[in-house]
């Protein structure tokens, strides 16, 4: 398996928003894969398929179903329009935030977009302060690596060699890089750079096994 392959090029975004009038951190993510809107649905929602790149999910995977990810997040399925678009609850640790997933054609083939909305209560705040959005997306840009190498064609699980490479040196020269281009992304959403590097670099060592 060669994750170098397939990287490929992730569009990296820091937002507000906004729920029930308080305030929310909107980090997003895209990258296009070559193959068609339908295919990439299928690998997103069918519980065969995701256990080869993602996880093992189980639930009802319908609108205002339930779903459980092994090990991580529960939560429900608040919107379901195949093959455009997939948005849930994440529940994870008490703490609930909000997955929006978007398909479009591209040029490429189909076009992923991905929106984790993060809450601003006391604990998710001294989270974000600690990590910035590097700490949702380099966990996301991951999984998105995994889809890539699903979809190019590898019919075998790919969990355990992701993680092999992730510990490697050139893997984590990579999550330092995805680290790093988050604390941009922090900085142009008006956060002090040395803020935003100062995040990056926390996030970076937890992702690289370097946390002190």
């Amino acid at each position: 398996m060669n994750f170098e392959e397939v990287l490929g090029t992730t569009f990296r975004e820091l937002v507000s928003g906004e729920r029930d009038g308080s305030e929310t951190y909107i980090v997003r993510a895209s990258r296009s894969y070559p193959t068609s809107p339908a295919d990439l649905w299928s690998a997103l929602t069918d519980k065969e398929r995701l256990q080869y790149w993602f996880a093992k999910v189980s639930g009802d995977f319908k609108q205002s179903g339930r779903f459980s990810i092994e090990g991580n997040a529960d939560g429900e399925i608040v919107a379901c329009e195949p093959p455009k678009q997939l948005a849930l609850t994440w529940e994870f640790g008490g703490n609930t935030s909000w997955v929006n997933v978007t398909i479009q054609q591209s040029d490429e083939g189909a076009l992923l977009t991905l929106e984790h909305e993060h809450p601003t209560d006391p604990k998710s705040q001294a989270h974000w302060d600690q990590y910035g959005p590097g700490a949702t997306g380099v966990g996301w840009e991951l999984a998105m690596l995994g889809l890539a190498m699903h979809l190019s064609g590898e019919k075998t699980s790919i969990i355990e060699a992701g993680e092999a490479w992730a510990g490697s040196a050139t893997g984590k020269a990579t999550l330092r890089g995805w680290a790093e281009a988050w604390g941009r992304a922090h900085a142009q959403a008006g956060t002090d750079a040395q803020i935003a590097r100062e995040s990056a670099e926390r996030t970076a060592a937890f992702y690289t096994g370097e946390e002190q």
